[in-house]
């Protein structure tokens, strides 16, 4: 029993100070600030870091010049509550998180939809989707 106790304390010890335990999420929320940013670490793992999507395990669709991305109400209701493989990712960000990220994709790879979904926009859906921040 000593050995075990010694080698999970070692084990918890070295995780704390871990220079790479810096990268690891704490779990429950998303971190990252600007679309950019949030783009980069939490979609691009599923669609791409181009957003071309992907086709293998899943079908993850491309973002690319995507026309069901003229509909922000879609975009806010997908993050929020997913819809098949796509998890509700929305429930772990705050209402600015999914503006900028909804924003960034919006407006980035080939897609010209500038009219700017706002926090407040947000929070009236998730009002309507009954998801919690």
């Amino acid at each position: 029993m000593t050995i075990i106790a010694h080698a999970l304390s070692t084990a918890a010890t070295s995780a704390e100070t871990s220079p790479d335990a810096s990268h690891l999420s704490k779990g429950g929320t998303f971190e990252e600030q600007g679309g950019a940013a949030l783009f980069a670490s939490v979609c691009a793992g599923c669609h791409q870091p181009d957003a071309r999507g992907a086709s293998g395990a899943g079908d993850y669709p491309a973002l690319t010049q995507n026309k069901t991305l003229a509909s922000a109400d879609y975009l806010e209701r997908l993050l929020l509550s997913g819809r098949r493989a796509m998890p509700p990712v929305g429930q772990m960000m705050s209402d600015q998180q999914i503006a900028d990220v909804i924003n960034y994709v919006r407006t980035h790879f080939g897609n010209a939809y500038d009219d700017a979904v706002s926090p407040a926009d947000v929070q009236a859906a998730r009002r309507q989707t009954g998801s919690a921040p």
